[in-house]
């Protein structure tokens, strides 16, 4: 993995996800799921999860938790677990916990996003 954190851009980047977390407008999590949680850089989606992590809203963490491919259900294994170890930072975990168990009963959802769903409730549930 390269570190980015030295590059001018890649700090822009950041403080626009940061600016993002903390806007009330709930187009913020739209932005942030289309383009951050889409971006090819690594660091990118992992600074995007979280900051939707940190918003625990129901929009923001379904982001991350019932979308393949995104949050807990990222490829890069460096992503997932970041998102992971922010949801169980959370302080208030009752917003994630509805999302999760939402996930898990839903049928329209593939069964590999419906099992991280049940792991990642059963790490919160044990934190």
């Amino acid at each position: 993995m390269r570190d980015l954190s030295k590059n001018k851009n890649f700090n822009r980047v950041s403080d626009i996800i940061d600016s993002l977390t903390i806007n009330p407008s709930p187009d913020s999590v739209a932005v942030l799921e289309e383009i951050g949680t889409n971006s090819p850089i690594d660091e990118v989606r992992e600074m995007t999860s979280k900051a939707l992590v940190k918003r625990n809203e129901h929009d923001s963490l379904s982001v991350v938790i019932s979308n393949r491919g995104k949050g807990i259900n990222d490829m890069s294994t460096f992503v997932a677990m970041s998102t992971i170890n922010e949801l169980l930072s959370l302080e208030n975990k009752e917003e994630a916990m509805k999302v999760l168990e939402s996930t898990i009963s839903n049928d329209s959802y593939e069964q590999d996003v419906k099992e991280n769903a049940r792991s990642v409730k059963a790490l919160m549930a044990l934190s």
